[in-house]
């Protein structure tokens, strides 16, 4: 078993590694390693294309997650009030949101903004006051990225703060009621401290999912370009050492962020447990 655990991960992680290899190729094609070199990562950060669509991915994640986890706190929070057969309604559209292939989310609000589109700019044109100026028109970019990508994130966050939440100590809370803290108070001072860990281990993932994405910004970018669309056009013309820096670095990236969230669900765990003893 243990052999086969290992052939496992070399099918699985060798591509990676080949390509994180000839990243550093000093020669001009992919296929031909002919020494090592960095030259390809100084070209990538030369180029004003890729900083463009590296810009926008970061602005669109940035935002994506901001929201992500404060929508996703507030759905965590309040849904620990609700029971019985609406909780269990609710638990299902979570999952679904999360195990629902990205295609699918991708033409889904492709379809719903295409359709508020159409009504809503008719509607802007008509009743838009003439003193605010010219007249705006809804479409496709960087709004519609940050939408879909928040709502995707966004079930993420809840079942992560969630699980947090649901095995905090009760008694605190209620002894801050006990002592006349207000609601918002027992937030900022409780409830918040404790479940901060989690917000932030959510805030990562839904900020590394948006960053990665492809498939639902392809969909709804418009104008816009992000970064693996970027990579996803350059692959057409042949892969290059530039798009191996690139694929190096987002992986350093990405990987850097899902060992933070995960120092922080463990860094989660062990205070729940200090606190249960």
């Amino acid at each position: 078993m243990r052999l086969y655990a290992i052939a496992i991960y070399l099918f699985l992680y060798s591509p990676i590694a080949i390509i994180v290899l000839f990243s550093f190729n000093a020669g001009r094609h992919a296929s031909d390693f002919t020494g090592l070199s960095v030259k390809w990562y100084g070209k990538v950060l030369s180029n004003p294309f890729a900083m463009e669509a590296l810009t926008t991915s970061l602005t669109v994640a940035l935002a994506s997650a901001i929201f992500a986890s404060v929508f996703g706190t507030m759905a965590a929070l309040g849904l620990q009030k609700v029971k019985g057969r609406v909780r269990v309604v609710y638990d299902a559209a979570i999952y679904v949101a999360i195990m629902i292939p990205g295609i699918v989310i991708g033409i889904a609000t492709l379809i719903a903004l295409v359709t508020a589109f159409k009504f809503l700019n008719p509607a802007l044109q008509e009743f838009w006051p003439s003193w605010l100026g010219n007249v705006p028109k809804l479409n496709m970019g960087y709004t519609s990225l940050i939408g879909a990508h928040t709502m995707f994130t966004m079930a993420l966050v809840i079942v992560i703060v969630r699980s947090r939440a649901a095995g905090m100590d009760r008694a605190l809370i209620e002894a801050s009621a006990d002592l006349y803290a207000t609601p918002w108070g027992t937030f900022w001072q409780i409830t918040f401290p404790q479940i901060f860990p989690a917000i932030l281990a959510g805030f990562l993932l839904s900020f590394t999912f948006s960053f990665d994405d492809f498939i639902i910004a392809f969909f709804v970018a418009g104008t816009e370009t992000t970064l693996p669309i970027y990579v996803f056009s350059s692959i057409r013309r042949g892969v290059t050492p530039e798009i191996n820096a690139i694929g190096t670095m987002v992986l350093l990236t990405s990987l850097a962020l899902l060992v933070a969230a995960q120092f922080l669900l463990r860094y989660r765990d062990r205070q729940s447990s200090k606190i249960n003893s």
